[in-house]
């Protein structure tokens, strides 16, 4: 069972940056990717970025430009580095990893953008 644990989650002003990561309990190379969803309050989840095993990324067309995914194998980390954060950013961040078939979840952490 692969466990993900992710912090970095707060109140920020809008146009503030933030820094999530998300600690795996295995190799992050052994996952085909590894990305960064969020849920807004009364909306569905929504795919923020992802990285798959070759490195590459993706990213919502909302986010290009303001959030960068990076991932260090060496502490099986993966990061958001989230800039000019707006309020519509507010949501609960989940990190995800995807192993064949299976999906694994974190817990989530709460990122509120407010003056």
């Amino acid at each position: 069972q692969v466990q993900l644990g992710e912090s970095g989650g707060g109140l920020v002003q809008p146009g503030g940056s933030l820094r999530l990561s998300c600690v795996a309990s295995e190799s992050t190379l052994r996952f085909d990717r590894m990305g960064w969803y969020r849920q807004a309050p009364g909306k569905q989840r929504e795919l923020v970025a992802f990285i798959r095993r070759d490195g590459t990324l993706s990213y919502a067309d909302s986010e290009k430009g303001r959030f960068t995914i990076a991932r260090d194998n060496a502490k099986n980390t993966v990061y958001l580095q989230m800039n000019n954060l707006k309020p519509e950013d507010t949501a609960v961040y989940y990190c995800a990893t995807f192993l064949m078939t299976q999906v694994y979840w974190g817990r989530g952490t709460q990122v509120t953008v407010s003056s």
